[in-house]
């Protein structure tokens, strides 16, 4: 038996190392205002964490990913648990319970719950093959989809983390839209989301005393913040009006590398985390925050490649749900950045500092490599028996 070529996609390797140079230069310049007597405290942790990140990475690359189909229930429902215990006994963090505290770091279960679900809605999602169902099995298919999802996505919202609640429901959403699904369920529940969005609008509109009971009061907050920035620029606003701010004055070039005002001054909080974009639009221009958003649509395009080399089913919704959670932590981040969005606690994937969020990130894309080094020819949505 001829033993089968490995073969890496280089490109994304190049790409990572990219994100890993532009994140401990942000990441550097983003958290003196933190790290005035250590300035190299938040890059050497940076580094640690990027090391450990490629170990799994490596690590999931090499793991066989359909042996994950096995392990696809177990893993989700260890999430679940992890979901409770934080729900009981976790650490609370500016008015938000997310994490489990090791002693050495504090771990976010939610991070990793999004992979988790990933590999179950990939593994209830290939069973179905490439026929196109009808209505009432995709009712039923979607009805298990939605199950699975709502209960991490309600353990998550409650911590609160909206914007981590978002995501898990972005994951499912798409990997329905590119199922075999019937059109009419797909149209159902788009209507059901403009629905949804319809009434929080008319409340907060013109029963705002409604809606205010709907979210709690920091969450109220990000959201006047973000219609009003300008009128509460000193106070719910303040964070916005001065990322802006910033990225205004960086214009086309930048004002350059350790030199961006509002960061320096420490008037942009979470500088080195939730709001890096600002970094990098403030001190390289439009310029470097355009090469930051064109090299996520490279990964993303290489992602999408491997999806459509993938010769089973179950690697293709992994690719899909990937490119997913990557897509919408990029446009959600820089989204907020800029005002385009309403501020919530999601990060840029692969340069922001933090340990869970890059760990899971490196994850997924370890197990994207896997589903790539075990495919060969393009296949699209096709099993490798057919």
């Amino acid at each position: 038996m001829q033993k089968k070529n490995i073969s890496i996609d280089y490109g994304i390797v190049i790409i990572l190392f990219l994100f890993f140079v532009i994140s401990l230069i942000a990441v550097y310049s983003g958290s003196g205002q933190y790290a005035q007597t250590e300035p190299f405290f938040f890059v050497l942790r940076q580094v640690v964490w990027y090391v450990v990140g490629i170990l799994v990475m490596i690590g999931a690359a090499y793991f066989d990913y359909e042996l994950l189909e096995r392990w696809a229930l177990p893993l989700y429902l260890s999430g679940i648990f992890l979901l409770v215990l934080v729900h009981f006994f976790g650490t609370t963090k500016n008015g938000s319970q997310r994490w489990i505290h090791l002693g050495v770091f504090d771990l976010q279960p939610s991070e990793f719950v999004k992979i988790f679900l990933i590999l179950y809605l990939a593994v209830l999602l290939k069973k179905y093959g490439k026929s196109q169902l009808d209505l009432k099995a995709s009712l039923v298919l979607t009805g298990k989809i939605l199950l699975v999802t709502m209960v991490p996505f309600v353990f998550v919202f409650i911590q609160p983390d909206l914007g981590s609640s978002l995501i898990i429901l972005v994951i499912a959403l798409t990997l329905i839209i590119v199922s075999h699904i019937s059109y009419k369920v797909i149209l159902m529940l788009i209507t059901a989301f403009g629905a949804c969005l319809a009434f929080l609008v008319f409340t907060f509109t013109y029963l705002n005393n409604v809606f205010e009971k709907l979210l709690k009061p920091h969450q109220l907050e990000r959201i006047y913040g973000w219609l009003n920035p300008g009128e509460y620029a000193s106070n719910f606003g303040y964070q916005l009006y001065q990322a802006r701010m910033g990225i205004g004055s960086g214009q086309l070039t930048g004002n350059g590398f350790n030199q961006g005002q509002q960061v320096q001054q420490g008037k942009i909080p979470e500088a080195h985390t939730d709001f890096i974009f600002a970094v990098i639009g403030e001190e390289f221009g439009f310029l470097g925050a355009s090469i930051l958003v064109l090299l996520y649509f490279l990964l993303i395009y290489r992602i999408i490649r491997v999806a459509f080399q993938s010769e089973t089913f179950f690697g293709v919704y992994i690719c899909v749900g990937v490119v997913a959670l990557i897509a919408f932590q990029v446009f959600q981040n820089i989204g907020m950045t800029i005002g385009v969005m309403p501020i919530t606690g999601i990060t840029l994937p692969l340069v922001s500092y933090g340990g869970s969020a890059l760990l899971t990130n490196m994850l997924a894309i370890g197990i994207v490599f896997s589903v790539q080094i075990r495919s060969s020819k393009e296949y699209l949505f096709r099993e490798k028996a057919l």
